[in-house]
């Protein structure tokens, strides 16, 4: 423990800078980011790995003679790094909030939402719920044992100092983005295909007894049918969540080769 604390004091500006890579990170990452995490724990624990982290580190004199200003830079530099990975870690999520309005609005539920404590916003049902079994899964199969290896692993590609903003970047950032929709869409899919077969098949009943009000028949017969697929579809939803996790690490990987510096 002595040696510890006794290279963090050596390479305190280091330890400086990896801390902010490390709580950036923390600030809008899927588990650590959430707002009913106590703040004390995220202190604490992004302390623990910048302590672990810091004796690793090599120190190639590139802290030596750094201008206040200079330093800086690396402050935001170093900031802006852990703030990307952790908004590509939340982005592979938010396919679920995407795939929960589009079931929502299919089944008539786009006017019912709660509040998220991470957001602040309204969010529907059915994206709240896929986000809580979504949390659940994650934490079961180690999901945030995968966010604290890319911290590890940044290191490896983007040492302290290094690190840009390229077109790569730019260009796989738009690509993660238009991905988002695509999953979300393919999430809801099934759900989104057995309303459409209701609603064909209210369409053909209302030609046929045009006694019969199908607006009345049609919005609880949505509702249950939605809800019905919805309890089948969970069933799959581990092999979704390994889906999104191993898309998840790779599109960590990319962003952070796309940063260096060419």
């Amino acid at each position: 423990m002595n040696i510890l604390f006794g290279s963090v004091l050596e390479y305190i500006d280091i330890f400086l800078l990896v801390l902010v890579r490390v709580t950036a990170l923390f600030v809008i990452s899927p588990i650590f980011g959430r707002k009913n995490m106590p703040n004390i724990f995220k202190i604490g624990f992004g302390l623990m790995l910048a302590m672990i982290i810091t004796p690793t580190l090599e120190a190639n004199g590139i802290l030596a003679e750094q201008h206040i200003l200079q330093f800086v830079m690396l402050v935001f530099n170093e900031f802006c790094i852990g703030l990307i990975l952790g908004f590509v870690s939340y982005m592979a999520f938010s396919a679920l909030y995407v795939a929960g309005q589009i079931i929502d609005m299919q089944i008539g539920f786009g006017m019912v939402n709660v509040l998220d404590p991470q957001t602040n916003i309204q969010i529907p049902v059915i994206a709240n719920f896929y986000f809580i079994i979504s949390m659940m899964m994650f934490l079961a199969l180690d999901g945030h044992h995968m966010i604290i290896s890319s911290i590890f692993y940044s290191y490896k590609v983007l040492p302290i100092g290094e690190g840009a903003v390229t077109t790569a970047l730019l260009d796989n950032m738009v690509k993660m983005f238009g991905d988002m929709f695509i999953i979300g869409f393919k999430i809801a899919s099934p759900i989104i295909a057995a309303v459409f077969i209701t609603d064909v098949a209210l369409g053909i009943l209302a030609r046929t007894v045009p006694q019969m009000n199908v607006f009345v028949v049609g919005m609880p017969l949505k509702i249950v049918i939605g809800i019905g697929v919805l309890i089948i579809t969970v069933a799959v939803f581990p092999i979704i969540m390994e889906v999104i996790l191993n898309g998840m690490y790779k599109d960590l990987e990319a962003v952070l080769k796309d940063m260096v510096k060419q």
